[in-house]
C-alpha cells in the first residue's frame, strides 16, 4: 500500500475528523451526566434548606419562588408547619469573596431574624476562607436581625468577628446574608 503524501489538505482533514469525534464524545458525555448532576445539586440545596430552618412538614421545593437581585434571582424555599410560615431558606450569592463567587443558604424567620446559614458553593482558600463553614464563624449570625443589627465585620463597624487572615471572605459572607435579608424584606415574603 502506498504511503499518503503529507500535505496541508490531508492535515486539515485529519484534524477536522479528530475534532468532530472529540466534540461528539464530549456532547454525549455532557447529555449523559446533565440530569444526575442537576439532581445532585437539587438534593444538596434541599439538605441545606433543612439545615437553616426549623423542622417543617411541607415540601419547600414545591413552593420555591424567586426574588430578583442585582446578581441574579435568589431562590426562596418557604418552610411551613401546617399553614404557618416558620421560616424561609434563601439561596443567596455574593461576588465579593477572595476567590470570587460565594453561594450561601440563609434561613430567615418571617420577621427577618437569621435562623442559620450554610455555605453552598465557594472557591475560597482551603484552611483560611473555608473556615466560614465552621460553627465558630457562621453561628455568630444566629438570632441576629440585619434590619436592627449591623452584621458587617468589626473592622467595618459591625458585630461579626472576622475569620483570622480571611477578612475578605468574612465580609463576603456577611454581604450574602445582607443581600438575602434586603431582598426578602422588600417584598420577597410569601
Amino acid at each position: 500500500m502506498a504511503k499518503k503524501e503529507s500535505n496541508f489538505l490531508n492535515m486539515v482533514f485529519t484534524l477536522f475528523i479528530v475534532t468532530a469525534l472529540a466534540a461528539t464524545a464530549l456532547g454525549f458525555v455532557y447529555e449523559l451526566t446533565k440530569e444526575p448532576i442537576a439532581a445532585a445539586k437539587l438534593k444538596a440545596k434541599l439538605e441545606a434548606v433543612s439545615l437553616v430552618v426549623p423542622e417543617f412538614d411541607n415540601n419547600p421545593s414545591d413552593e420555591m419562588y424567586t426574588i430578583p437581585s442585582d446578581l441574579g434571582d435568589l431562590e426562596c424555599y418557604p418552610a411551613r408547619m401546617g399553614d404557618e410560615l416558620i421560616g424561609t431558606a434563601i439561596s443567596t450569592i455574593t461576588k465579593m469573596g477572595f476567590s470570587g463567587k460565594i453561594i450561601v443558604m440563609v434561613g430567615l424567620s418571617p420577621d427577618g431574624t437569621i435562623i442559620q446559614s450554610a455555605a453552598l458553593d465557594h472557591l475560597e482558600t482551603p484552611g483560611l476562607g473555608t473556615k466560614m463553614t465552621q460553627p465558630k464563624f457562621k453561628d455568630q449570625y444566629i438570632d441576629k436581625n440585619p434590619g436592627k443589627e449591623n452584621i458587617k465585620v468589626t473592622k467595618d463597624g459591625g458585630i461579626i468577628d472576622a475569620i483570622t487572615a480571611s477578612t475578605i471572605t468574612s465580609r463576603a459572607y456577611s454581604d450574602a446574608i445582607q443581600r438575602a435579608y434586603d431582598a426578602y424584606m422588600k417584598g420577597g415574603q410569601k
